[in-house]
């Protein structure tokens, strides 16, 4: 009798789950310049590619739910080259039993030429190469980016951090995740409150600025090439120094604190972290 009920139960999952509402919705937006894109989801994972040609051509794909009032809603504008994406879910997104694989999914094509705002509550932010102003904010998720290049702005609440192949200026933080990052820079910012950070300057970088690295919670390790120029500031509150590329040093030296120059010394090149070690090597 147990067994007839559990396998009863079983099959109406199954058949809730098939029985999930699906929905799509797609347009396209001619562009006669440069574009800017604007895009706000409060639940829902983000994907940005390079597309083909002078437009923006965007996919909101629903698992649990259809696009209509009440439901999730999508509101759209586009002035000139400027164009506004915003995707809202529903007050009581309902997650109750048969329910549980609810999602939404933005995909949006642009020209590799762009300045881009990326804005989700909840959901990952995976972008592609684009040059131009790229923003993106999301409050819970992880962030993944490949060959972006200009100004460069990424957060995540709570989510790891992974940008390769970057060109330009670049402030990332997270609240609690990972971060890890490589490119040419001429400004480095990384912040997270809770996990370890790995960074690889690429030659051709320059510290005209200050640069600063800080973890509340976790190591960190500066990859470097050995013609980069700054002056190091170090300290970690309880973890040791390793220090692979030649610095001058100059100044207090402790297993906690180094202070000197890389190269001919420069801006402020400035490691922190509040527990764990940190470690500069050469590339």
């Amino acid at each position: 009798m147990r067994k007839k009920a559990w396998l009863a139960g079983f099959a109406f999952v199954l058949g809730t789950a098939a029985w999930a509402p699906a929905d799509e919705w797609s347009h396209r937006y001619p562009l006669k310049g440069r574009p800017e894109l604007h895009l706000r989801t409060d639940d829902g994972s983000v994907r940005v590619e390079v597309g083909e040609g002078p437009e923006i051509e965007a996919l909101v794909t629903t698992l649990g739910s259809r696009i209509a009032e009440g439901e999730v809603t999508i509101t759209e504008s586009q002035t000139g080259d400027r164009v506004s994406i915003e995707v809202r879910l529903p007050q009581r997104w309902n997650t109750g039993f048969g329910f549980k694989n609810r999602s939404v999914k933005l995909l949006v094509r642009v020209p590799r030429e762009a300045d881009l705002d990326v804005r989700t509550g909840d959901g990952s932010v995976d972008v592609e190469p684009i040059s131009g102003k790229v923003a993106i904010f999301t409050g819970d998720g992880d962030i993944a980016a490949q060959g972006l290049r200009g100004d460069i702005r990424l957060h995540t609440g709570d989510g790891s951090i992974k940008a390769e192949g970057l060109e330009g200026r670049l402030q990332a933080d997270t609240g609690d995740g990972h971060m890890n990052v490589r490119g040419r820079f001429d400004a480095l910012d990384l912040r997270t409150g809770d996990g370890h950070i790995e960074a690889e300057v690429e030659r051709g970088s320059k510290v005209g600025e200050a640069w600063s690295l800080r973890s509340g919670d976790g190591g960190i390790v500066l990859r470097v090439p050995d013609d980069l120029a700054a002056d190091l500031e170090a300290h970690t509150g309880d973890g040791h120094i390793e220090l692979d590329s030649p610095v001058t040093v100059s100044g207090t030296v402790s297993r906690s604190d180094v202070r000197g120059k890389l190269g001919a010394g420069g801006a402020p090149l400035r490691l922190q972290t509040g527990d764990g070690p940190i470690r500069v090597a050469r590339l």
